[in-house]
């Protein structure tokens, strides 16, 4: 018996006006994997990832999650089934506290929003502050977002990830405008978290040496096709892949 993948794209499209920007992508996300998208600027990346998370509607084709149709519906419904995402541009609340941005992910993902300004001190604090250590930032819970350095605020964006408890990890260029040794710090940060948790993962990234070091499968994706999926080795050495992509990024 063929294994249901935890997620399955099935020949999605999206237009903008004349510009196909993702055009008939197909794939299968099996649990448990590390799976990286790769590709030039303006190969569609994000606008695949923002179907698959609800920001964007598809024009055609169809995403499946656990075998059940999630396209069409929108980002918090998806969210709750057990999808997080993390954005290129960190997304926090910058006058909350460390502490508080990871206890107002927790309730939420408990259905308990309406106790978010009420009793948030109190509430899912130990829970929270588990997840602040596991991204090393136990030690900055109280701190206020905005005071907090950009490579920490890629921490807390994760640890926010993970308060939903995710079955999926979607993380859009997780190590954008990090230092080259921060990129990869993270990266094996959450690799090792998400492996810990059985958590699969879909990352988009530009820095090569952070993709060959984490993903355990990669796909290229080019004018809104992927044109290319394998194994880290067998894309390196994909001539098409060097002719349009990596060159001599690696």
């Amino acid at each position: 018996m063929v294994e249901t993948p935890l997620l399955e794209v099935r020949d999605v499209w999206k237009a903008f006006g004349g510009v196909q920007a993702v055009a008939g992508v197909s794939l299968r996300l099996p649990r448990g994997e590390v799976c990286a998208l790769i590709g030039p600027n303006g190969a569609g990346k994000t606008t695949l990832l923002n179907l698959l998370t609800g920001q964007l509607a598809c024009d055609g084709g169809v995403v499946l999650f656990k075998g059940d149709r999630i396209s069409g519906l929108p980002p918090e419904r998806i969210w709750r089934r057990g999808i997080s995402r993390t954005f290129q541009i960190t997304a926090t609340f910058a006058s909350l506290t460390v502490l508080e941005n990871v206890q107002v992910a927790i309730l939420s993902h408990q259905g308990r929003s309406r106790d978010l300004f009420s009793r948030t001190g109190r509430l899912a604090r130990e829970a929270a502050l588990d997840f602040l250590k596991r991204v090393g930032l136990q030690d900055q819970a109280e701190k206020v977002c905005a005071t907090l350095s950009f490579g920490d605020l890629k921490r807390l964006e994760l640890a926010i990830a993970l308060a939903n408890e995710p079955e999926l990890l979607v993380l859009d260029e997780p190590t954008a405008g990090m230092a080259p040794q921060e990129r990869l710090d993270l990266m094996a940060l959450a690799v090792q978290i998400v492996r810990d948790r059985a958590v699969t993962v879909l990352f988009t990234e530009h820095d090569m040496d952070v993709v060959f070091a984490a993903a355990e499968r990669i796909m290229v994706m080019h004018q809104g096709r992927v044109i290319a999926e394998g194994t880290p080795q067998s894309v390196r050495e994909d001539p098409q892949v060097q002719a349009i992509y990596l060159g001599g990024l690696c």
